[in-house]
């Protein structure tokens, strides 16, 4: 590869990122880097030959989908998983850019291939360096390409010695005469010498990342080359502790949906069971959801260590393993329903907030990817339980992005209050630019004069009047959202 083309195209790269968020609030910016990164990085490693294999290619568009939801969205949660996600996405691109067989990675060999590429951040570009004097001096005939570079080294050092001890004689003069400091001022002025420490910070930046973008891109070139990803790990558990493990889950958790229908699927009427009296359908939403999710997660976690790691020697055992662990996947999604009727109790009687609409959509997603465990265990495909996950984790932040999150808490309890509930005006100005043009809509479709119609209206005007929605985007910072909002009101206000 032309090492100076390759480190041109890098500090350019390195520039931009600087150009595009120095001072600059989150929007388009970040797309467009992306996009920059892209395809800066597929055009250095084509004109070398190296193209990206077929599969590889499929990465592209949810790329490109993430990266442009980043500034058509504002609410923080939706803008911060997709930003993971087009970085995360980016990463598998890298790691599997020449041999393209990432829908086959386990789990272990994502971990080991991103490890890798992380090393390869550090390391790649010291090694291209040397690798690229080494070469030109072979060409020179066995002499170092770097010996024309020695005899600057001398000014090099005198300038950097030279240049504390002249600010420092330079700073007594001007104290002594205020003519002379004047004119130093002055000079500082047309040469921006007062932001010199920031322009020595940004440039220091700058050529750090692209040192590290340059390892990434020399990690593409040389370590993605995988064909046939291979299990790290040897099953050392055997059949019969597996199996016992297994089974003392299944009967645990069995034990535990039984009680579950006595009371919480069979109606408000059954609460009181088994002596219970005084508690209510929020109290157990309260306590119980978080602890759900979690023993699902961990169970999840559980199963996919015993299948990885245990031994089946024959047919018989597969079966059987197989049998527990769809049982204990079948009574986990039954934990789910239980958990995700409690997060709607309690939406029911408290409302919608980012927090409770986050858990509304993992809990379906991770419903999805728990009827992929148990169909792959079936099929014995337990290795493409990573797949399902990259697609159950994508499957979600898209669905947080196109669903609007904070428009949609808005529907939500606005139609709560048309139905006597309390709105809260305060946590709706609390919302992201996101909820203001469904606010709007809203607004006009309440009647007039009634409450609801009345704080709709005093929650747009502090939208208009306050600070944050007031103040200046560069081109940098533009956002499909804040546009939106904007306009929304000015709609209202024309």
């Amino acid at each position: 590869m032309h090492s100076r083309r390759f480190w041109i195209v890098m500090i350019f790269a390195g520039w931009s990122f600087d150009f595009l968020f120095w001072k600059q609030a989150p929007g388009i910016n970040f797309a467009i880097f992306v996009s920059l990164c892209l395809v800066a990085g597929i055009a250095l490693l084509g004109s070398e030959g190296m193209w990206p294999a077929r599969k590889s290619l499929l990465l592209l568009p949810p790329i490109g989908f993430f990266a442009v939801m980043t500034f058509v969205r504002m609410e923080p949660m939706t803008v911060f998983v997709t930003v993971c996600a087009v970085l995360g996405l980016m990463a598998v691109l890298v790691v599997t850019y020449l041999g393209g067989n990432w829908p086959r990675y386990s789990l272990v060999d994502y971990a080991i291939r991103f490890f890798r590429l992380y090393a390869s951040m550090f390391i790649r570009g010291m090694f291209f360096i040397q690798e690229t004097r080494r070469r030109k001096a072979a060409e020179s005939g066995g002499e170092d390409s770097g010996a024309k570079w020695k005899r600057f080294w001398p000014a090099i050092r005198g300038i950097l010695i030279a240049i504390p001890i002249v600010a420092v004689f330079a700073a007594l003069l001007a104290s002594a005469d205020l003519v002379f400091s004047q004119r130093l001022e002055d000079l500082a002025d047309i040469f921006s010498l007062g932001s010199l420490p920031e322009y020595i910070f940004r440039g220091t930046y700058i050529l750090i990342l692209a040192y590290f973008l340059g390892g990434i891109i020399l990690h593409a070139a040389n370590e993605s080359r995988d064909e046939e990803p291979q299990w790290v790990f040897k099953p050392f558990l055997g059949f019969t502790e597996a199996a016992i493990i297994l089974g003392s889950i299944v009967v645990l958790f069995a034990g535990f949906v039984v009680i579950q229908f006595q009371y919480f699927f069979g109606g408000e009427k059954n609460i009181d069971v088994a002596g219970y009296a005084g508690y209510t359908y929020a109290d157990y939403a309260r306590r119980g959801f978080g602890e759900l999710v979690a023993v699902a997660v961990c169970s999840l976690l559980l199963l996919m260590a015993l299948s990885a790691f245990s031994r089946r020697d024959d047919r018989r055992q597969r079966m059987f393993f197989t049998g527990l662990g769809v049982a204990v996947v079948g009574l986990v999604l039954v934990m789910l329903v239980s958990a995700f009727q409690r997060i709607l109790l309690y939406e029911a009687a408290y409302g919608f907030s980012r927090l409770r609409t986050y858990t509304h959509v993992f809990l379906i997603w991770l419903g999805f990817l728990l009827v992929a465990v148990i169909i792959l265990e079936i099929l014995q495909r337990q290795r493409m339980f990573a797949l399902a996950a990259v697609l159950a984790a994508a499957g979600f932040v898209a669905t947080l992005g196109v669903m609007n999150v904070d428009g949609f808490i808005v529907s939500q309890n606005v139609q709560r209050a048309m139905d006597g509930k309390e709105l809260d005006i305060v946590y709706l100005e609390s919302l992201s630019d996101d909820a203001v043009p469904t606010i709007a809509d809203e607004y006009r479709s309440a009647p007039d004069p009634s409450a609801l119609h009345t704080d709709l209206g005093l929650v747009l005007s502090n939208f208009a009047n306050s600070e944050q929605f007031n103040k200046k985007r560069s081109w940098q910072s533009f956002n499909l959202a804040h546009k939106r909002a904007v306009t929304a009101i000015d709609e209202l206000q024309g």
